[in-house]
């Protein structure tokens, strides 16, 4: 599939109509495209000078009811007053509507920084953060949302690439043996681990910093159900046993509001192979996209696969020989 033709009919014509028909404001003849591979997303001003963001996701990529879980648990942090940019909500609180093929939603545009780690009162400050944010996700579950576990998300993936005829046959029958000993390793740990709606991507650049009105997350985008600690291990600059005072002040910061099972550092590495088999399962489904052609002309050969065997192999490794994390860092 090329994914560019999922979006050949979003004009900037439509995207204006679109708009206008669902919060029911004049738009002036503003829109800018915003940076985005996944999804579509502009910015708009209204004829009241108010700025809009308007998000058109990729058809396919997400079921309506997986789209509305997003929206519920950024909702669910609003109504905790977490500094998270809630979808504007139009008639009787609807916040997904649809314009042709195209589902969409809508948000107020909220200016920040990206948010810098500078000093031990940041990581608190983050700490605390997502400290409320999982108290949010706890309160209820999302069951079509996928699941960070790797007897379920992580087995899918590794099925999905053997199956995609996209391995190199050099490293296929490798391949499938590393995956198969890299389940073996990571399924038990997970086992009897609490798992709530969680942020999923939660890396610096989805954290902005609004100076005097504080820290707000954005991108609910790939939202998942996981163990808490997937939102803590983005944001450190290291392994977690060399990066024992980040993680302290984290969780200073975290327990404000919520108790952090300390034995789940446990599972970082785990975590980080299985957003590596991720990223290359969604690879595989973008090879037939021009603009991916463009910017990873060499994925897939057989160069490619043996360096990824090669850092499979060497994270497994890590796992197998990683310390004791538990208790305090």
């Amino acid at each position: 599939m090329n994914r560019l033709r999922d979006y050949e009919n979003l004009t900037p014509e439509l995207v204006i109509q679109a708009v206008e028909d669902a919060i029911g404001k004049r738009m002036t003849g503003l829109i800018s495209p915003l940076p985005s591979y996944i999804n579509r997303v502009y910015e708009l001003q209204a004829m009241d000078e108010t700025r809009l963001i308007a998000k058109f996701y990729r058809p396919g990529r997400w079921t309506l009811e997986m789209i509305q879980e997003e929206h519920d648990f950024i909702q669910d942090c609003a109504d905790d007053e977490i500094p998270a940019i809630a979808p504007l909500q139009v008639g009787n609180g609807k916040t997904l509507h649809q314009a042709g093929d195209y589902y969409f939603t809508v948000f107020p545009k909220k200016q920040g920084r990206l948010f810098e780690i500078n000093n031990d009162e940041d990581w608190i400050r983050i700490g605390a953060l997502i400290g409320r944010i999982h108290v949010a996700g706890s309160r209820q579950d999302a069951s079509t949302r996928i699941r960070l576990d790797p007897a379920l998300s992580t087995k899918a993936d590794l099925k999905e690439l053997l199956e995609s005829g996209l391995i190199s046959r050099n490293y296929e029958s490798t391949f499938n043996q590393l995956g198969q000993e890299i389940l073996d390793s990571i399924i038990e740990p997970f086992q009897n681990t609490e798992f709530i709606r969680i942020h999923g991507d939660c890396h610096r650049a989805n954290i902005l910093d609004r100076m005097d009105e504080g820290l707000i997350i954005i991108d609910f985008d790939d939202m998942v159900v996981g163990p808490p600690v997937q939102d803590l291990w983005l944001l450190l600059p290291d392994r977690v046993e060399h990066c024992r005072k980040e993680t302290n002040l984290f969780l200073e910061g975290y327990e404000q509001f919520k108790e952090f099972d300390d034995s789940t550092l446990s599972l970082v590495e785990p975590l980080r192979i299985m957003r590596n088999i991720y990223y290359l399962a969604w690879c595989g489904r973008q090879v037939e996209d021009l603009q991916f052609r463009k910017h990873f002309p060499d994925w897939g050969c057989d160069e490619f696969w043996r360096k990824e065997v090669c850092d499979l192999q060497q994270q497994l490794e890590v796992i197998r020989k990683q310390p004791s994390l538990s208790g305090n860092c």
